[in-house]
């Protein structure tokens, strides 16, 4: 295995840690938050926490927690199934609309219009966990199956 499989492999486990993506929700709120009241320090610490927070959990002992199997699943949807994350197809749409919402978000923060910002950070992140939730029957499907033991 080479250095960038041991290391996308070891980041991919250390981050289904449910508390490394339960904790990575809030990061889009925070980030939007921290732009539209210019706190420029919270944004830093929102930025910086978001590339520190794959690496910061250990991997989980199970794949019970419905975040962990989001993780896993996001990781078998690009690994095993050969799919973007991003597209015009169900249910990569929902996840490119939220990609654009969460734009939006930032825009209309920074222009401080709040009520743009806050649409834009909850289309956002209602439409991330949708996505997720929909992977996460597929892959459990497809571990029933038999076609992913979840890990590599």
């Amino acid at each position: 295995m080479s250095l960038r499989e041991r290391t996308e492999t070891t980041l991919w486990s250390r981050h289904s840690n449910p508390k490394s993506g339960w904790t990575r929700v809030p990061t889009g709120p925070v980030v939007v938050y921290a732009l539209y009241h210019r706190k420029w320090r919270l944004l830093t610490a929102a930025l910086v926490w978001t590339v520190l927070n794959p690496v910061l959990f250990d991997p989980p002992e199970t794949d019970d927690a419905w975040m962990t199997r989001a993780v896993l699943a996001e990781q078998w949807w690009i690994r095993e199934e050969g799919r973007a994350t991003v597209g015009l197809g169900y249910p990569n749409v929902c996840n490119a609309v939220g990609a654009l919402g969460f734009c939006y978000a930032l825009y209309a923060a920074y222009r401080q219009r709040p009520v743009g910002a806050t649409v834009g950070t909850v289309a956002s992140l209602g439409l991330k966990l949708w996505w997720l939730r929909v992977l996460v029957r597929r892959y459990d499907a497809a571990t029933a199956r038999g076609e992913s033991d979840g890990r590599d």
